[in-house]
């Protein structure tokens, strides 16, 4: 990690080397320190606010993560004050994220307003977990560009009941898989080494057309198209630093979500073209599938994909 670089206590040394790869790296040194606050703007707090859903990723005893989304009625997230964030909201017994949830545990959440296309991420720390919700201290916050998310509109909302039994696996199979080739969302948790300058749990956004995620023919493999966003490289240079990943696969339209845990790989320019082109793109050897049909109160009607995504 460059000692004399001004960014090197915003950024970690997974984020620096693709940064110096990508070109960004001086720019970022100049401006890291006033893109990522940390405490959250008012519009910020605003924002978080207004959202049906979060997106929330933690990793599990094991140091493995997941990601997962939680739902509730605009203002189930509050910012009680620039530094602390409250969810009131828990994930449900079936979802793989509950164990990761506990005091102390580092947690990467996404605001996304996918009705706007906004976004606005906050990393940090729960410091308090009870029957009805948690509570993060706030480490990192900022915003991220509109790149690559589709535009949707909520279409119903079902009332709460006991969604169906969960379908756990080993490798993507089925319904999963095929949920998962059509995908045109995935959001994915991953994680730093802790007590390093950037480090911490992180959640992220990942779009493109229908068919992006390329499954192998085992299941066991899958892979996309990382395209180029902010350069900040949050997410894949977490990656180059601790592979262990989750990912959930929403489909907006029944409801059902599929978590995959992996570990992952980034790939370079020579690999990732194979898969639409990008600099760059991540394998994920698959370990574990959790397909949980309907889990989603929430229904939403595809209105327009990204206008920057490749054809």
């Amino acid at each position: 990690m460059p000692q004399s670089s001004p960014g090197q206590g915003v950024f970690h040394a997974g984020e620096l080397a693709l940064q110096q790869q990508a070109g960004s790296l001086e720019q970022l040194a100049l401006h890291g320190a006033r893109i990522v606050q940390q405490s959250m703007a008012p519009a910020h707090q605003a924002f978080f606010a207004q959202l049906p859903f979060l997106v929330v990723g933690a990793a599990d005893a094991e140091g493995q993560p997941w990601c997962g989304l939680l739902e509730g009625r605009p203002g189930f997230v509050q910012a009680r004050d620039a530094r602390t964030l409250r969810v009131q909201a828990l994930p449900h017994p079936q979802d793989p994220l509950g164990a990761s949830l506990r005091l102390g545990a580092c947690v990467g959440m996404l605001g996304i307003e996918l009705g706007t296309r906004r976004r606005n991420r906050v990393n940090g720390r729960v410091i308090d977990l009870d029957a009805a919700g948690f509570s993060v201290e706030v480490e990192q916050s900022f915003g991220n560009c509109p790149r690559y998310i589709q535009l949707r509109e909520p279409r119903l909302e079902l009332p709460g009941s006991e969604p169906r039994a969960p379908v756990p696996a080993s490798r993507l199979q089925g319904e999963a898989a095929e949920l998962v080739r059509r995908a045109d969302t995935l959001f994915i948790a991953s994680q730093a080494l802790q007590g390093q300058a950037g480090g911490g749990a992180d959640a992220s956004h990942r779009g493109g057309r229908p068919g992006f995620v390329q499954v192998d023919a085992t299941g066991q493999r899958l892979a996309w198209a990382d395209f180029p966003g902010n350069r900040y490289f949050n997410t894949l240079g977490n990656l180059l630093l601790e592979p262990r990943a989750g990912l959930v696969f929403p489909d907006f339209e029944t409801g059902d979500l599929v978590h995959v845990a992996g570990r992952a790989e980034v790939l370079g320019p020579e690999h990732a073209a194979a898969l639409g082109g990008a600099e760059r793109g991540v394998l994920l050897h698959v370990d574990r599938v959790v397909h949980r049909p309907a889990a989603l109160r929430q229904r939403w009607r595809l209105l327009e994909l990204s206008p920057y995504l490749p054809d």
